[in-house]
């Protein structure tokens, strides 16, 4: 076993630890915390992987940008920062079935389908110039509209939440 796969086994645990933790604890400002641990890691396999680019994109906007608005979004709803909701039996059941047939979707696609390999030059940096290209383009495998759209998604995401807590009681 080297090193690589050490540090990236060792990733990828707090990755699991955290997004556990950050989507059963009880306090936003906590669960904020753990999302940032999670998003910190997420750029730690970027940076194992040898993608410097995308690992320092991932801490600059991620791992930045988006808690900040996040912290931001919970701070300016004034609430108290617990969330106090019971989950029932049923409701967890259903939680964990989802999850397990979700788990086994996507193992069956990537064991199936070896598409990773067919798109991605293994051991090879794309130059930013490229990815720069691949980002704002419009033509098949170019990302401006998924982007954008995931940008509307975030800010609809945030006014709802932030209208979903100050509404009155």
């Amino acid at each position: 076993m080297s090193l690589f796969e050490i540090a990236f086994y060792v990733v990828a645990i707090c990755i699991i630890v955290f997004s556990v933790m950050a989507v059963t604890t009880s306090s936003i400002l906590r669960s904020a915390t753990y999302l940032l641990f999670v998003l910190l890691s997420t750029g730690g396999v970027y940076a194992i992987l040898g993608y410097t680019f995308l690992s320092a994109v991932q801490l600059m906007v991620y791992a930045g940008g988006i808690i900040v608005l996040y912290v931001f979004s919970i701070l300016l709803t004034r609430s108290s920062g617990t969330m106090k909701y019971r989950v029932g039996k049923g409701k967890m059941t259903s939680v964990l079935i989802t999850t397990i047939v979700g788990m086994a979707l996507v193992m069956f696609i990537l064991t199936t389908n070896n598409f990773a390999h067919n798109i991605i030059p293994q051991g090879i940096e794309l130059p930013v110039k490229q990815i720069g290209h691949a980002l704002i383009g419009t033509e098949k495998y170019q990302f401006v509209l998924p982007f954008e759209v995931l940008s509307v998604l975030l800010l609809a995401s945030m006014i709802g939440s932030i209208m979903i807590a100050r509404r009155k009681r």
